[in-house]
């Protein structure tokens, strides 16, 4: 079993599982389940990096709740399958990932070969927010892409969201 497992059975459990420092802090009405505190016991570091936040601001719990959250509307209000709303749902985090973590550069050289700008090879920026323009070559446009993409897909994984659909892999 998984932290991000573990996690969905304490909340499943009723028990609010929070982190002060390195410890899980734990709210419950009623006294837990001796087999649950086992498994927080267990996976408590696995826990405690789901739950800290990341640099831009959000746990990876936060992230499953988002995942959860487009899969659901995706499934109850787009009439999908859960196999589809799921990969619709990936697909929107990657896209959040990429728009909480921009990769700016310096305007003059490609981000993805280092070339500069010359007469026929024109440098472009991407990107709409200002100062966070990534300035990149138009034929180097889907390598970079790719691999920012890849990125998204690894960061969210080791936060326990996943496409297991297996459209985005």
């Amino acid at each position: 079993m998984s932290a991000a497992a573990a996690l969905k059975v304490a909340h499943a459990a009723g028990i609010e599982v929070g982190v002060d420092g390195d410890d899980l802090v734990l709210e419950a009405s009623a006294p837990p389940p001796t087999a649950v505190l086992d498994l927080l016991s267990r996976h408590k570091a696995g826990i405690v990096s789901l739950l800290r936040e990341g640099e831009d601001g959000w746990s990876a719990e936060d992230w499953l709740s988002f995942f959860d959250e487009r899969a659901g509307n995706a499934e109850s209000l787009g009439g999908v399958s859960r196999k589809e709303a799921e990969a619709r749902a990936f697909a929107c985090c990657v896209v959040e990932w990429l728009n909480r973590h921009p990769a700016p550069s310096l305007p003059g050289r490609c981000a993805w070969c280092g070339g500069a700008e010359m007469p026929g090879t024109i440098v472009l920026p991407f990107g709409t927010e200002p100062n966070h323009h990534t300035w990149l070559h138009a034929e180097c446009w889907p390598a970079w892409r790719n691999s920012r993409e890849a990125e998204a897909v690894a960061a969210l994984a080791a936060m326990g969201v996943r496409d297991l659909s297996g459209s985005c892999q």
